[in-house]
């Protein structure tokens, strides 16, 4: 579905034609977590990824997480057989799967957005990571690109 909908916008663009944004935007995602018991589709732009470095993302994803984002609304839970959410702090939420324990979202109370683990999507993205973000939370271990850290 995604490739075709990526080749008729891309006709539609080089044919100068004004459709090819409604269809752009129409652009499906998949994602998932490793079983399967979390599926989801998302409608529409993504945020380009932000990888952060706060302890508790670091506790739940056993490294730094990743995310793009999009507004709530744009995503659709397909199958949510495992799907289980724990509320991490006093305003927001990490959903996962409690099957295979994929991270999937982090959701902030009342913000009309929710972040998607950019590992979990199924297809090429064209994402690129933007910024790097509680870096003072880092782990020891590793680095990160001085021009990247906000």
């Amino acid at each position: 579905m995604i490739t075709t909908t990526r080749f008729f916008a891309r006709e539609l663009l080089k044919n100068g034609d004004k459709r090819a944004r409604i269809w752009r935007e129409r652009v499906m995602q998949t994602g998932s977590c490793e079983c399967g018991a979390v599926r989801f589709r998302i409608t529409g732009p993504m945020r380009a990824v932000i990888a952060c470095h706060c302890t508790q993302c670091r506790k739940t994803s056993g490294h730094y997480w990743a995310a793009t984002s999009v507004p709530r609304k744009a995503l659709m839970i397909t199958r949510a057989d495992g799907l289980k959410w724990f509320c991490s702090s006093d305003h927001a939420r990490r959903g996962f799967c409690a099957g295979c324990g994929a991270s999937l979202f982090w959701e902030e109370d009342g913000s009309g957005q929710i972040s998607i683990g950019a590992g979990t999507l199924d297809q090429k993205t064209g994402l690129r990571c933007e910024k790097h973000i509680f870096v003072a939370d880092k782990g020891d271990y590793y680095d990160i690109p001085e021009h990247m850290s906000y």
